[in-house]
């Protein structure tokens, strides 16, 4: 039986105008979880990330508490949605036919700079969400769902489907990707994958059991390795 655990990054800056890097905040959770897998003596065959800054970050940092690690992987496809693309020209569109999330927008770019702005937020983001997951006004320069969610699931079936056995295998990435690992392993309904995306905790770990093809879920968002005052959502 083979593992692969995935690992979303530390806390990223996200309202900040370069949003793909680690927070002081996510560096520390980074810190604590490699200090956490080295007290337990983890060691893994494989190691991957996305080409996101801020999962590469958070694996550099994991992987230096940890000695004998074999060389970082990059793979695109386990790179989060196209948040940017979501929030800006798919964002623009849905606000000019849709008077209720125009509000929400509003309220949102009010109140970007409050401290309670996360809320704002995330009130006009999950109907922005739903809106890309149900293909409304899809546009040719932002990454539709069907697409992201084909990219995920084949990387993850080219993990599983490798040869090799009793392999370990470590994969930093992204709340999305792993939402949609979750939903696609356990067969659960497509929108559950965006549920579960919003439920995941920086730097947490969720593992896949698999052999010959075949993966369960055996553990979602731990974050042992945090205290409370560290544990985070965005």
């Amino acid at each position: 039986m083979s593992t692969l655990t995935l690992i979303r990054h530390g806390q990223a800056a996200a309202f900040a105008k370069n949003s793909d890097r680690l927070t002081t905040l996510g560096e520390q959770q980074a810190q604590h979880l490699g200090d956490y897998l080295a007290r337990r003596n983890a060691k893994f065959d494989r190691i991957l990330c996305g080409t996101l800054q801020r999962q590469r970050h958070t694996a550099q940092i994991v992987m230096e508490a940890l000695p004998g690690c074999p060389p970082l992987e990059e793979n695109a496809a386990f790179n989060e949605y196209d948040a940017n693309g979501v929030t800006t020209h798919l964002s623009d569109a849905l606000a000019a036919s849709n008077p209720e999330y125009a509000a929400l927008r509003q309220a949102y770019l009010d109140n970007r700079h409050a401290e309670d702005r996360n809320k704002y937020f995330q009130r006009m983001f999950e109907p922005l969400m739903n809106a890309w997951f149900s293909g409304e006004h899809a546009l040719e320069s932002v990454e539709s769902a069907t697409a992201f969610f084909s990219r995920v699931e084949a990387a993850l079936a080219a993990v599983i489907n490798a040869t090799g056995s009793s392999q370990k295998v470590a994969v930093f990435t992204s709340g999305g990707v792993i939402g949609t690992a979750v939903q696609s392993i356990i067969q659960a309904p497509r929108p559950m994958a965006l549920e579960i995306n919003w439920r995941v905790r920086n730097s947490s770990i969720t593992e896949f059991l698999y052999s010959r093809g075949h993966a369960s879920l055996d553990q979602f968002n731990a974050t042992p390795h945090l205290p409370a005052d560290l544990v985070s959502y965005r």
